[in-house]
């Protein structure tokens, strides 16, 4: 393998022309000076302390030019991006060597077949399409389930699509702390193993399935009994027969496009919700209250766990993802709410549900 001096004279011959252009344009990034986005060398440093804080290793230096030109083209959106944003910022993470198709592909696994875009309207022991969330009483300005301890702490679903799994046991989570007092995290694998019926693993799986399957399977144990292994397994339920479960009783789906049915919804509970994450700002999310471009198709399976306003009408939702705790705000999103768009912020009221225990 070619020694570190070799990679770095590569790289330079790589960008010489880049650089030139570059040069030409005023770059500023949040955490980075301008110099910074101009230099040659510093473009070479910026990178490569990049790759020593991720650990990121490159099994030849063909592929390291590669993810350094990937690299490049995402801190140069990211520069773009913070320019013209106000509410929100973006920042270089584990993610800036990825393409966004890439990025795409590996990470959002909300991807449901045209049966599973049908919502279950009927399942036996189990009351769904609740109309009444709208009905009757105030909600509070603010409510923020970290604080009330009905939140765990942010988990990583690496590159499998499975965050509807970490939807369904965030809302899970959230429900069993609030009737029992325990905040227990629960195994987002057991799922993936073991809801085949509807619910595809790694290729993605809808929320309403999970929590169906939670319910009439007894129960879903904890992640310390059954742990995540980011990738598709054999359904070993067995070998946690004795393990203690959390059970619930069914779940319940928000009325879609309708803001005030979710906060009556989300001030009694964390929820799970269903948003378009394909736009190529939530890739590099870093901070403020989101409300950048982004669709209303469905892709990527969340956890609502509260809502409050930072003023300036920046009213917001507070979001849990399954990226990691290094995304966003220590792994979660703030997405800007009230914004006249009955599917509201990146389709983030079409499918809200959540699940119901017994006290």
């Amino acid at each position: 393998m070619a020694s570190s001096s070799n990679t770095t004279k590569l790289l330079l011959l790589l960008i010489a022309t880049a650089a030139a252009t570059a040069a030409a344009r005023d770059f500023s990034i949040v955490g980075y000076s301008s110099d910074d986005l101009t230099s040659t060398d510093k473009l070479i440093d910026l990178f490569e302390s990049w790759m020593e804080k991720h650990s990121k290793i490159y099994e030849s230096i063909e592929e390291k030019i590669q993810r350094f030109e990937i690299f490049k083209d995402n801190l140069f959106h990211i520069d773009d991006t913070n320019k013209k944003a106000t509410n929100y910022w973006l920042g270089l993470n584990e993610f800036a060597d990825l393409t966004h198709d890439e990025f795409k592909n590996n990470y959002l696994g909300l991807r449901p077949s045209p049966v599973m875009e049908i919502r279950p309207s009927s399942v036996t022991g189990h009351t769904v399409s609740v109309d009444e969330e709208v009905e009757g009483g105030g909600i509070p300005k603010a409510v923020d389930w970290r604080k009330k301890g009905a939140v765990t702490a942010v988990k990583n679903q690496g590159s499998c699509g499975s965050c509807w799994a970490f939807s369904t046991v965030a809302a899970v989570e959230g429900i069993n702390q609030i009737v029992t007092g325990n905040l227990t995290a629960l195994s987002e694998q057991e799922l993936i193993d073991c809801d085949t019926a509807y619910n595809s693993g790694c290729n993605g799986g809808l929320m309403d399935y999970a929590f169906s399957y939670i319910a009439s399977s007894g129960g879903l144990h904890k992640e310390e009994d059954y742990p995540y292994v980011m990738e598709e397994g054999t359904c070993e339920m067995t070998k946690a027969a004795d393990a203690a479960v959390v059970t619930i009783t069914g779940y319940k789906d928000v009325p879609a496009n309708n803001e005030q049915a979710l906060l009556k919804a989300l001030a009694g509970q964390p929820l799970s919700v269903a948003i378009d994450a394909s736009g190529r700002d939530f890739q590099f999310y870093s901070g403020g209250v989101f409300d950048g471009h982004c669709g209303t198709s469905l892709d990527h399976g969340v956890a609502a766990v509260g809502y409050g306003s930072g003023g300036k009408g920046l009213d917001y939702v507070i979001v849990k993802n399954s990226w990691g705790p290094k995304w966003g705000e220590k792994g979660f999103i703030r997405m800007k709410r009230n914004t006249g768009k009955p599917e509201g912020m990146c389709g983030l009221y079409k499918m809200a549900s959540y699940p119901t225990k017994s006290k």
